[in-house]
């Protein structure tokens, strides 16, 4: 009966090591991709809704997100635009705790 050599089990188990450890590293990467989208998601559906509501009456205005993102904060500005009769809606939403942030911007009659 004839089996492995010891060097042979040895070489196996390097290459699988080598094997496990590079998927693991990419999955890693991935979930961190995709964890970073879901956040830009958030942040995007979260400012769109607030430029909506101040489509209805634009003013300045900031505030958070509480109870449902207390760590969101939003800022709504109304700048004078390049072309007149326009201004600019610019409407701001970040985290507090690393800084990413969107800003959507919008062009309402005056």
């Amino acid at each position: 009966m004839r089996g492995f050599t010891l060097l042979e089990v040895m070489v196996a188990l390097a290459i699988m090591a080598g094997v496990i450890l590079t998927v693991l590293g990419s999955v890693n990467y991935h979930i961190g991709i995709i964890a970073g989208e879901r956040d830009n998601t958030t942040l995007t559906l979260l400012a769109r809704n607030r430029m909506a509501e101040m489509d209805q009456s634009p003013a300045k205005g900031e505030g958070t997100f509480a109870p449902f993102h207390p760590e969101l904060s939003w800022k709504a500005d109304l700048l004078p635009a390049d072309l007149p009769g326009l201004q600019k809606l610019v409407v701001k939403v970040w985290r507090r705790s690393d800084g990413r942030g969107v800003a959507l911007v919008r062009y309402l009659p005056k």
